[in-house]
């Protein structure tokens, strides 16, 4: 069975792209709150550390400078880097600004310095006759505190590389059976012909799903083998009719007592038959989706076949004001068979004849292809694409008969071939038909 093939759709990896940029997520997410954590837990617990030192140490050195009162502040040697001062009331004034309105506790104090600046916890506290301070040097674990955040900042950066490099390498081993299973898939879709996946994959859900599919793949055959041998079965059984019509009409014809009439009446039953025919053998073939060339393997002329479409359209005018032109100005090869060739343009020529109630039906076989245009209703230009499907019928259509099946067949058989129908309004009024064979 031939299938035609569609073009190749280039699909974006969402599913690896997702999985890649959720470990990306997760590992900087992870990594950031743990360095955030630290650095949090760092901060609160040292702030609270030293505050809470630094107001012991100070009422420590308040206590042991009243008990001495001789007026030397004794020093504390506690920590390298505390240094206490007692400051009198005849020295309020020769403190600094912002010593002077502090309030009793741990302040945090920055003051510039020779090499730059100094932090450090001031403790303070300040009596009716005596201001006590408890400086304590930070410089060096501010500077500390910045080293950890530069180095918690590289180590999230890093651990993001590598989760991010995990993440391709996962999203590689986890798509690898969802892209071999796809790959299969399309390896079947180019033959035409269904091979078992499930053998090809582990017990997993990957392998469940290629069970499912090749259970559905079995149906979706069995229910093909079954419209297939049902399209041949019905094909055969009314070409048997057909073709008694047919023989039994040109016996009829063949004698000499019949009167013009009747000769005309039985050749439309003759052409009748045999666009029956026509019919059946176009619609079976779309039934198999099955592309075939002509039956003696040579080319179809297509303007021997338009004439023939033509002459039994001639017909249908019946006594209506219609005149049916063909103007023959190429002579196209297609390999096709004729009964599709002459499916395809008995609906293109056959609408033009049915809606045209006066003026003309002009055929034109060209080169690549044949137009048919005429004076009729025409149709409107954002309905044209629509008319293609199955039972869509115009706004001009009116009441007449016709089960909107016409059009579809033709682009259906269209499509099979490779060929291009077109429908359009024209600017002086009427419509235009036109079939592309390349």
């Amino acid at each position: 069975m031939a299938i035609a093939s569609s073009t190749p759709k280039r699909h974006r990896k969402r599913l690896r792209s997702r999985i890649i940029i959720s470990f990306a997520l997760f590992g900087t997410a992870l990594t950031a709150l743990f360095a955030g954590a630290a650095i949090f837990l760092r901060g609160y617990l040292e702030e609270n550390l030293i505050d809470d030192t630094l107001a012991r140490e100070l009422d420590a050195y308040a206590s042991a400078w009243y008990a001495a009162r001789d007026g030397n502040a004794p020093f504390l040697f506690a920590f390298s880097k505390i240094t206490g001062r007692a400051v009198g009331p005849n020295r309020f004034a020769n403190q600094s600004f912002e010593r002077q309105r502090l309030a009793n506790g741990v302040h945090r104090v920055t003051e510039p310095a020779a090499d730059g600046s100094v932090t450090y916890k001031l403790a303070v506290r300040k009596d009716a006759n005596v201001w006590f301070f408890l400086e304590y040097d930070i410089t060096e674990e501010e500077r500390g505190r910045r080293l950890l955040i530069g180095a918690l900042v590289t180590t999230v950066t890093v651990f993001s590389i590598l989760a991010l490099l995990v993440g391709f390498w996962s999203s590689s081993r986890v798509m690898a059976p969802v892209a071999e299973l796809a790959r299969r898939l399309e390896g079947i879709s180019r033959r035409g012909r269904h091979e078992p996946l499930a053998p090809h994959f582990a017990d997993d859900e990957v392998g469940q799903l290629a069970s499912a599919l090749d259970d559905y793949a079995g149906q979706l055959t069995a229910l093909v083998e079954r419209d297939r041998e049902f399209n041949s079965d019905v094909s055969h059984e009314l070409r048997t009719p057909l073709a008694v019509i047919q023989t039994t009409t040109e016996l009829v014809m063949g004698s000499p007592e019949l009167t013009p009439k009747l000769r005309e009446r039985l050749q439309r039953i003759e052409r009748a038959s045999k666009q029956s025919t026509e019919l059946i053998s176009a619609l079976l073939l779309l039934s198999r989706s099955e592309r075939q060339g002509p039956q003696d393997g040579d080319e179809i002329d297509v303007a021997k076949v338009t004439a023939e479409v033509v002459e039994s359209q001639r017909m249908q005018i019946g006594g209506k004001p219609v005149v049916l032109i063909l103007a023959v100005e190429a002579h196209p090869q297609v390999a096709a068979p004729e009964a599709v060739i002459s499916v395809v343009l008995n609906n293109l020529i056959g609408n033009a004849v049915k809606y045209t109630k006066e003026g003309e039906v002009r055929v034109v076989v060209e080169q690549h292809g044949v137009v048919v245009e005429d004076t009729g209703p025409g149709i409107r230009a954002g309905e044209a694409e629509q008319l293609f499907e199955r039972h869509v019928r115009g706004s001009s259509a009116g009441s007449s008969n016709g089960a909107g099946l016409g059009l579809a067949i033709v682009r259906r058989l269209c499509a099979l071939y490779g060929w291009s129908a077109e429908l359009e309004p024209r600017p002086e009024g009427g419509a235009r038909a036109s079939l592309w064979f390349s």
